[in-house]
Parts: structure tokens; C-alpha cells; sequence
């Protein structure tokens, strides 16, 4: 990542309020560095990551094998760990969502969860050009420790569904461009 630009509502800039659990949101195509990203925020005390990709390779190994498939599991684990991580934002933990929020409706999870929870948020938007994207899930696949592993065609498929956030949504998206 070469530069980051704040766009948060006035008061409400990001790492302002240290005295309250935060609420971390990702957003950004498949390589574009989300869990890249999600590791370096978890290295502040008191903070906890929940990474979707880890999450629903173990609770369904082999099963992920189209978008449809990967729809359902994932509104399921929102929905199983929507009460834990607000009582961890409550507790005055950190949670770093490593999902992906690429669209409006899947951010209005993480709006369900800082809201209930009464603390900040920052959505972190991961804005990298799709051969970069490409050629890091290329390098990814090539390793093999990624839990799921995409072609470019399954990258195009994923990309036609994302949506970059809006001021509009009323979220504080801090964009990390390279």
C-alpha cells in the first residue's frame, strides 16, 4: 500500500477515539490485500480478527464451490458470529473483519455490529487495479496455503458483484491506494 486518504466525517477520524473498541471493515477485490491488511491491524492490543476465509474452509471443507455456495455459508457465519462480536466490541476488544465488505448489503452487516455495539468503525477500502490483483492470486494459488484458490475467470466473476464504497453510505473508509 503507497498511500492512504481519510475520508471520515469530521470528529470522527480514525484512530481518534483509542478509549473504545473499534470496529475494523475491509473492502477490496480478491488479492487486492485485505488479509494482508487485516494482519497488520491486529497487531494493536486487545484485538481480535475473524478471517471468513479461514472460518469457512474449516466449517465447510470442500463444500465452497460456486458464488451460490459461498452466499449461504457466508450469511451463515454472519449470522452465527453477530452476537459474539458485539459483546467483544462491548468488552472494549478490537475486531478486525476480515471479509470482505464489497458491497452495500455485506457492509450493512458490519453497520448491524457497530451500531449494537455503540463503537467507531473504520472501513478500510483496498483500491488495487485488477492485474495487481491477478498477478498476487496467481502467486497465491501457486503457494497453495490460501484456504480457496481462484482463476482469473472466477476473479472476473467475484469483480462483476463488487461495489466500491460511497460517501454516501456514511461509513469512515479510510482508501488505501497503490
Amino acid at each position: 500500500m503507497e498511500s492512504s486518504e481519510i475520508t471520515a466525517p469530521p470528529g470522527d477520524e480514525p484512530y481518534s477515539r483509542r478509549n473504545s473498541a473499534v470496529l475494523y471493515m475491509l473492502a477490496g477485490k480478491i488479492g487486492a490485500g485485505k488479509s494482508t491488511l487485516a494482519g497488520k491491524l491486529a497487531r494493536q492490543p486487545r484485538t481480535i480478527v475473524f478471517s471468513e476465509d479461514q472460518l469457512l474452509a474449516e466449517l465447510y471443507p470442500g463444500e465452497i464451490k460456486d458464488p451460490g455456495d459461498y452466499i449461504r455459508s457466508a450469511i451463515r457465519l454472519k449470522f452465527a458470529l453477530k452476537d459474539h462480536i458485539v459483546r467483544l466490541l462491548r468488552e472494549g476488544f478490537n475486531v478486525v473483519l476480515d471479509f470482505p465488505a464489497n458491497t452495500p448489503d455485506s457492509r450493512r452487516w458490519g453497520r448491524e455490529l457497530f451500531e449494537a455495539a455503540n463503537v467507531p468503525h473504520e472501513l478500510h477500502f483496498i483500491d488495487t487495479p485488477n492485474e495487481i490483483c491477478k498477478a498476487r492470486l496467481r502467486a497465491r494459488n501457486k503457494i497453495g496455503e490460501h484456504p480457496f484458490q481462484a482463476s482469473d475467470a472466477e476473479f472476473d466473476l467475484f469483480c462483476r458483484f463488487f461495489i466500491a464504497p460511497t460517501p454516501g453510505e456514511g461509513f469512515n473508509v479510510i482508501r488505501h491506494a497503490e
